[in-house]
């Protein structure tokens, strides 16, 4: 008998469980069927494989060379299918592009885009509040790209395998009601809003440790937070029961202002997320275009915003052309 893949997975499933009998259980096998494929094993490889200890079952010396061998083959063959899945489904010329998002206003007027750029390519989106997991997608071959994103002053990707461009960075500016007693303000310190309640997305991103570190920072801590979805925020600061932080490429709903902090030191990074070796390069650029390009417009929609621009660069000339950088780009 030749060893096959399947042999590999049985020897690594009993020395994870320790047990012949868990080992069968996690496989969905008999234990009866298990022991005598180990057996078999055992035989074609002229040793015994494990022996009962008082700890369970252990591997021999044998096992020990089997087992750190087999972990060098399983990793190889785990990532030969996933390299092929992603080199199956890898976007052609006419193909189907599966884009990942995080909730943002930038999807549709993207989408629009890319209909015109390429319009024999059909397009698939998912989404999830969680980057990680979109980066998983990634990674295991069911997504192509995703656009989402990172606080400023975090790292943008761990994971080696992805690759990733900047589309843009944003400061991040307060939401509050029109009638809002502060609505009427230029800019705000954040020791202003030391009553608020906040309303913050749900999900695993970072803004809720960013916010309670830049109120220390303010001297006060948060009065008290509410984690919900986009439409629920939005209505908790329409009826005054709450400010949030948003982006400054925000696109304003009626009923709301959009306020900017004095000397922000939150910001936001809009990030393209991809497989580096399986997708076109020539797709992650125009990509790449059509996202600043859709970033820029909601930039030139923002009168608060480029207000806000037009004033930093007054202070930058008025400081010959230097900027203080806020403490997360120190």
């Amino acid at each position: 008998m030749e060893l096959e893949f399947r042999h590999l997975r049985i020897i690594r499933a009993i020395a994870d469980t320790e047990s012949v009998t868990k080992a069968a259980d996690r496989l969905g096998l008999a234990q009866s069927a298990l022991s005598t494929q180990l057996k078999r094993i055992e035989a074609a490889v002229g040793g015994r494989l494990f022996e009962r200890g008082r700890k369970g079952v252990q591997p021999t010396p044998l096992g020990v060379m089997v087992l750190e061998r087999s972990r060098v083959l399983l990793l190889a063959m785990r990532q030969l299918q996933e390299d092929a899945l992603r080199f199956a489904n890898t976007v052609g010329e006419d193909g189907a592009l599966r884009l990942g998002t995080t909730p943002g206003p930038f999807l549709g007027p993207l989408m629009e885009g890319l209909d015109a750029a390429r319009p024999g390519l059909a397009t698939s989106t998912q989404s999830s509040t969680s980057v990680e997991e979109l980066a998983d997608r990634i990674v295991g071959g069911r997504l192509d790209l995703a656009l989402t994103g990172c606080c400023g002053h975090g790292k943008a990707m761990d994971d080696e395998r992805l690759a990733w461009r900047e589309i843009a960075v944003d400061p991040v500016f307060v939401l509050l009601a029109e009638d809002h007693p502060l609505a009427r303000e230029r800019e705000l310190q954040l020791g202003q809003l030391v009553d608020e309640r906040w309303a913050l997305p749900s999900g695993e991103s970072c803004c809720r440790e960013c916010l309670a570190a830049a109120c220390v920072r303010a001297g006060f801590l948060p009065r008290s937070v509410y984690e919900t979805d986009a439409a629920s925020s939005l209505y908790l600061v329409r009826s005054k029961r709450a400010a949030a932080l948003c982006r400054a490429s925000f696109l304003l709903p009626p009923g709301l202002e959009l306020i900017p902090l004095a000397a922000s030191e939150l910001s936001w990074r809009h990030l393209l997320l991809w497989h580096a070796p399986t997708l076109a390069r020539g797709l992650t650029d125009m990509l790449l275009r059509h996202a600043m390009a859709v970033h820029a417009e909601a930039v030139a929609h923002s009168p608060v915003y480029t207000a806000w621009l037009r004033q930093q660069e007054e202070v930058t000339a008025r400081h010959g052309g230097h900027r203080t950088p806020p403490p997360s780009e120190r």
